[in-house]
């Protein structure tokens, strides 16, 4: 049976793999956009929805795993990830995505 210490601290890693993903692949300072709180700039919280999105879908956590991750609430992060599968509707953001999500899957287990 897995530890639920051991869990929280694998899911933890996995959201720091995927904000680091997310904010070198669109170019942010990865130290701002994990610092970054309510009512900040705008492409920043764009990165974090992203590395968000990747946590769940790239590693398959649930959504309150994801929401625990990234200290945020079960809302925020449900919110996250509806609002990047809106976007994917762009091409070249669906493939960026998808090779993203590819990177992530192919990482070993932390």
């Amino acid at each position: 049976m897995t530890n639920p210490a051991e869990t929280v601290n694998e899911d933890m890693a996995r959201a720091k793999l995927a904000l680091a993903a997310a904010a070198y692949a669109f170019g942010a300072p990865l130290d701002a956009v994990a610092e970054e709180r309510r009512g900040g700039r705008r492409d920043l919280t764009r990165v974090r929805q992203v590395a968000m999105y990747l946590a769940h879908v790239g590693f398959g956590m649930n959504l309150a795993r994801v929401a625990m991750a990234f200290g945020r609430d079960r809302s925020t992060a449900a919110y996250a990830c509806h609002r990047i599968e809106d976007a994917r509707d762009d091409p070249a953001l669906d493939a960026q995505l998808d090779a993203l999500e590819d990177c992530l899957r192919a990482a070993p287990a932390p």
